[in-house]
């Protein structure tokens, strides 16, 4: 019984080498097959000549073509920058000759606001002016102490109203006290006639005192001119 289960086994072992055979063969076949599909590979000690016709990359070339990428950039930098300076130079300019404007304007009507209100006050001055001129000189003495009195005090009061308009920039001026030389932008010309011993052209006679407000002609001052020709 035994002898027979080792014959039966020794049987068995000489059968797997037979049926693994093709396997094998199989697997071997295929290796060939790989060896010869791939391709020889070829080692160089130096790296290939470049082809003739074919320019060769030089090293510096890449560092000179980022130099004059930089120096564009920098030349194009440096135009935006001088177009940046000329709008901010142009902006303070206009900033400036806006605060100028501005600053002359808001004088101009501090200035001149009241000038209507002026023009109308100036009749009042005239019309103290006309009384004091309408009294004779001769008549302010002893004997007429109440007219003298009421002289005074209308002098007076003129005086203050002068002063307090000088104040506020509206000033009388009479052209024939100082003998002015005729101006038409102060005065106007109600006629001419001759004065000897006066030169042409010269004021001797006031009818009308003119104003300025802050040194612009408010009323300008109606006057005779000696014309002896």
């Amino acid at each position: 019984m035994f002898q027979r289960s080792l014959l039966r086994a020794s049987r068995q072992a000489a059968a797997r080498p037979a049926a693994c055979a093709p396997l094998r063969q199989h697997v071997a076949d295929t290796r060939t097959r790989t060896r010869a599909a791939a391709p020889a590979i070829r080692w160089y000690s130096d790296p290939p000549a470049a082809k003739e016709g074919e320019a060769a990359a030089k090293p510096e070339d890449a560092p000179k073509d980022e130099s004059a990428q930089l120096k564009e950039q920098l030349e194009k930098k440096d135009k935006e920058i001088v177009d940046l300076k000329d709008k901010y130079l142009r902006s303070v300019a206009d900033f400036r000759n806006l605060q100028e404007r501005t600053a002359r304007e808001t004088k101009a009507a501090k200035d001149f606001a009241i000038q209507r209100f002026a023009r109308d006050l100036v009749e009042s001055v005239d019309n103290l002016d006309r009384a004091l001129s309408t009294v004779a000189p001769e008549k302010l003495n002893g004997d007429n102490a109440d007219l003298t009195s009421l002289h005074e005090g209308v002098k007076m009061t003129d005086g203050i109203l002068i002063n307090t308009l000088k104040k506020h920039g509206l000033e009388r001026f009479d052209p024939s006290d100082a003998g002015d030389k005729f101006d038409p932008n102060v005065h106007e010309a109600v006629f001419m006639a001759p004065q000897p011993g006066k030169e042409d052209g010269i004021v001797f006679f006031t009818q009308q005192k003119g104003f300025l407000l802050n040194g612009r002609v408010l009323r300008p001052a109606k006057v005779g001119v000696v014309k002896n020709a």
